[in-house]
């Protein structure tokens, strides 16, 4: 059997973590041998008794083959870092994981990859920024990583779908679950257009370090981490903290001063981080490696439309701050329905976005 799927087979043994397989695999240099070892000969190597005993009772090439069964069912590859398809980049940090779970199309792993972070409530300027950045940064060949959580991960997910280089997904829990649940389509959509990879066996219960930990897969797998709002306490600066001991490169996004969900970027912005006010700013550290067609697909809108000249004069009364649709009505000529029915035709063609209150922003 190849030693890729014996650690896959490790892998997915119970209580059985990262120190855990490095041990075994320095312990036992041609891990075939655990076939066929006791309990106490695998413990007089100095393994834990209790994972001595699971693998002398449960780790046979059957076991192997019926999980790779398992996954095969459900269309998850597996790629371990043992094959020639496992992103190269990640290999670099201290803890690569041992083994990718993933969907989608996994060549993505190996192109060129920059992180998008940020609070999971941040404000429209924030969703604006990550949306819009997102998508053109994929249009310029740079895929973007984050973490599928609500608020900025979730839009920086959303713009990179818009562009040809797409999104990568790594998740803070196994392959098969979806969390959070709000974000079941956004997963059905990465999952067909971009990639969606985890560290964690099916049927890994959800526990608080996971997240956390899967920060240093976005960091690790990106040439640069992007912090799009951030409080001091947020869950999104451990993903910085990783790309820093990584020696990745860190942008930061200001905001308005008194803006809590900015406070972290700001403390960022003090400690070193670049700051970023345009996302060119963000090529032009990676410029070497696009091609002219690529610079210039950045500049690009994520998608052209004409105006009449009824929605153009609705389109200059709004801004990045909701207007309700009564302050349109009075501020305009324009019946109820007449205006409404400009507002979804304006909607429809993305130039517009509806908020709840029956309030409307520009796109």
């Amino acid at each position: 059997m190849d030693n890729r799927f014996i650690l896959f087979g490790l892998h997915e043994l119970e209580g059985v973590g990262w120190k855990t397989i490095l041990q075994l695999l320095s312990r036992f240099p041609d891990p075939h041998v655990l076939f066929e070892l006791s309990a106490a000969a695998i413990a007089s190597k100095g393994i834990r008794t209790s994972i001595a005993e699971q693998i002398a009772a449960r780790f046979t090439p059957t076991f192997i083959e019926q999980k790779l069964e398992l996954y095969k069912k459900q269309a998850i590859q597996i790629l371990t870092l043992l094959d020639e398809d496992y992103p190269s980049i990640l290999k670099e940090i201290a803890q690569p994981p041992w083994v990718l779970y993933v969907k989608g199309n996994v060549s993505l792993l190996n192109g060129r990859l920059l992180g998008m972070v940020g609070t999971r409530t941040p404000t429209l300027y924030g969703k604006k920024i990550a949306e819009e950045w997102a998508a053109a940064l994929s249009r310029a060949g740079f895929g973007i990583v984050s973490g599928l959580a609500r608020g900025i991960d979730s839009k920086a997910h959303i713009g990179a779908l818009q562009g040809k280089s797409k999104t990568v997904a790594v998740l803070g829990c196994a392959i098969n679950q979806i969390y959070p649940r709000e974000n079941a389509l956004l997963y059905r959509n990465i999952e067909q257009e971009g990639v969606i990879i985890s560290e964690y066996p099916i049927g890994t219960g959800m526990r608080p370090g996971m997240f956390p930990q899967r920060n240093r897969i976005i960091a690790g797998l990106s040439l640069g981490v992007t912090v799009v709002e951030a409080a001091e306490d947020s869950g999104s600066l451990i993903t910085v903290e990783f790309a820093v001991d990584e020696s990745r490169d860190v942008f930061a996004v200001p905001g308005p001063i008194d803006s809590n969900q900015s406070s972290g970027v700001h403390k960022l912005l003090k400690d070193g981080a670049k700051l970023v006010t345009r996302v060119d700013e963000i090529v032009e550290d990676y410029k070497h490696m696009l091609s002219a067609e690529e610079k210039g697909a950045m500049k690009k809108p994520v998608q052209t439309f004409s105006l009449t000249d009824e929605e153009g004069e609705i389109v200059r009364k709004l801004s990045n701050e909701p207007v309700s649709i009564d302050a349109l009505l009075e501020d305009s000529q324009f019946t109820f329905g007449h205006l409404h029915a400009v507002l979804l035709s304006l909607v429809m063609k993305k130039a517009i976005k509806q908020l709840p209150g029956s309030t409307y922003i520009l796109a």
